[in-house]
């Protein structure tokens, strides 16, 4: 029989030195949320073998955890292919979780102004580890979407490298976190401008900290673009970035960041004056 490891597609438990070995950790707890924590946006639909593969455990432990999991409405299965995909308790939870934050209900009413000032959309989004996390979201006037844009929700991940509001986020680390986190990065090209060399990337995030915004300009992908701007806490700590996004034009990035760059820091000025 195979000998069933942590769940190693959940980062943060099983990857902690001495959690496991103290009386109070539980293995069944941390596989539950491992087997949860295995869906992701480019993989929403696993099947029981799948899951059993990637968590190192038998099929017949992974198919408990699913069947228990699904009960409790924290999965739920695919009636044609037979898999499953994460249910409706998560989405309960992650809500849950935006609401208690206080930052989902503070930023909502200026993204709605950022977006029926400029005609863009605009989005809120917290650093999670390597990634961004869209928080909040309100939708441009049509006819502006980049096939992107349009598929991004809130709870959408994305790579902070390549991103705006990422480099927002990593550029206010401190200098030992940063440094940490760019070692471990692969920066992948992602569109046709993103930065790959990581002293390229160093330098940008300089110059995102003197300048107080951020650009995507085809980084994350071919036609689009966006500015962004940090969101702070009273003690000073950047928390989050405000962005807006917008597909391609002749415009140059120049001429749009000294057009709707002042809009998305004032934007993000508003919401920190009301951050804990």
């Amino acid at each position: 029989m195979p000998r069933e490891a942590p769940g190693k597609g959940f980062s943060g438990i099983s990857g902690d030195s001495g959690s496991s070995g103290t009386a109070a950790f539980s293995q069944s707890l941390e596989r539950g949320l491992a087997v949860l924590c295995a869906f992701a946006p480019a993989r929403p639909l696993l099947g029981v073998s799948e899951l059993a593969e990637e968590l190192s455990l038998t099929r017949s432990t992974a198919h408990r955890y699913v069947t228990t999991l699904a009960m409790l409405g924290f999965l739920e299965q695919d009636a044609a292919t037979r898999k499953y995909r994460l249910g409706p308790r998560v989405l309960d939870l992650g809500f849950t979780t935006l609401g208690t934050l206080g930052l989902h209900e503070i930023a909502a009413p200026h993204l709605r102004s950022l977006t029926e000032t400029t005609g863009y959309t605009s989005n809120l989004a917290i650093l999670d580890g390597a990634d961004v996390i869209l928080t909040n979201r309100v939708r441009g006037r049509p006819g502006r979407y980049h096939h992107l844009e349009f598929s991004m929700h809130v709870g959408s991940r994305l790579p902070a490298y390549c991103s705006a509001t990422g480099k927002v986020l990593l550029a206010y680390l401190p200098g030992k976190d940063l440094d940490q986190m760019l070692d471990a990065l692969d920066l992948a090209q992602r569109g046709p401008r993103t930065l790959t060399c990581k002293d390229a990337l160093r330098a940008e995030l300089e110059r995102v900290r003197r300048c107080g915004m951020a650009v995507n300009d085809e980084e994350l992908a071919s036609a689009l673009r966006s500015i962004a701007a940090p969101v702070r806490s009273r003690s000073g700590e950047v928390v989050a970035a405000v962005n807006l996004v917008f597909s391609w034009s002749p415009e140059s990035m120049s001429e749009l960041v000294s057009r709707l760059g002042p809009a998305v820091q004032f934007t993000a000025r508003q919401i920190s004056t009301r951050v804990i």
